[in-house]
């Protein structure tokens, strides 16, 4: 007969499993954004981890990177859906969706590299798939209602709106702009891409 003490011992190894994953998602999370070069040393040293432990659950780096980007798009995508972009005005929809961008970036400031995702494909979702999208479902309905010019396709839009971000952020991370300067300049510059001149948005 199993006793009560023995029966929790598989699921203390499963809680204890997890917390070492988290916690060296976490680190590869903090360090691979500063230094995208670090050794998977470096990753457990930061997690309290050994270097064992970190192979144990991830065996290569790749399998390390692919598991960080299919975090990086499930905390995207609950961003997005905090973001209310099927439902507010457009113009403020669109403030809410690069608003929810830099959150996330300022987060995961290593996938601004749009290469990690490329060579480091996780086997779910990935941020470069989760959120084209949203966004190209946000600005067919603003065609739709008139606040965006319906001339040019959705989906090339959104390309050109998420370039927009990505150029801004370099211009944070190079020290041309402030944060609130680039966030700024990319939303107004966002809005009349897609079509809707000068009129204001929230939080612009």
């Amino acid at each position: 007969m199993v006793d009560a003490h023995t029966a929790t011992r598989p699921r203390r190894r499963r809680s204890d499993a997890r917390r070492s994953i988290d916690a060296i998602l976490d680190a590869a999370r903090v360090v691979l954004g500063e230094r995208p070069d670090a050794s998977m040393e470096e990753i457990a040293t930061t997690a309290n981890v050994t270097r064992q432990t970190v192979y144990a659950h991830f065996p290569s780096r790749d399998a390390l990177m692919a598991a960080l980007i299919e975090v990086a798009a499930a905390e995207y995508a609950a961003l997005l859906d905090a973001a209310a972009l099927d439902t507010a005005p457009p113009p403020d929809a669109l403030a809410g969706f690069l608003d929810a961008g830099w959150r996330f970036l300022r987060r995961h400031p290593l996938l601004l590299d749009l290469t990690v995702g490329r060579v480091h494909r996780p086997e779910g979702d990935d941020p470069h798939d989760v959120v084209p999208p949203r966004l190209e479902r946000l600005i067919r309905r603003g065609q739709h209602t008139g606040d965006f010019d319906p001339v040019p396709p959705a989906a090339w839009l959104a390309a050109a709106v998420i370039g927009l971000q990505h150029a801004a952020a370099e211009e944070i991370s190079e020290g041309r702009l402030a944060p609130p300067e680039a966030a700024a300049l990319c939303l107004r510059s966002a809005l009349r891409l897609c079509g809707s001149g000068d009129r204001p948005a929230a939080g612009g």
